[in-house]
């Protein structure tokens, strides 16, 4: 986030797309200053964080269980059959697109 904040409000106000989307929403009027006055910076509109972070809390408490559950049956978080070290590892890959599809 810090990096894209950097590069958006390092290119000014040259950014045609930028200008279009985001120069007269009135929302951004208590951050940005007044619409058609606005210098270009990194916008991250309030509603599309929370998903974000839901979708994530949502997979990590998935992982931990899966974690949890490895420790009962196998022992610990590593090792185990080769079967159940692909299932787990399949899960997690699985996890992790789920994750990228949602929030993106």
């Amino acid at each position: 986030w810090m990096i894209a904040a950097f590069a958006w409000s390092g290119g000014g106000s040259s950014n045609a797309k930028w200008q279009w989307k985001y120069q007269w929403m009135p929302e951004l009027t208590d951050s940005l200053g007044a619409p058609g006055s606005r210098e270009q910076a990194f916008v991250v509109l309030a509603g599309s964080l929370s998903f974000s972070v839901a979708v994530f809390s949502a997979c990590a408490v998935i992982c931990i269980a899966l974690l949890a559950v490895r420790r009962r049956v196998i022992g610990g978080e590593l090792g185990g059959s080769k079967a159940s070290q692909w299932a787990s590892s399949a899960v997690l890959c699985c996890l992790w697109f789920l994750y990228i599809g949602l929030s993106s």
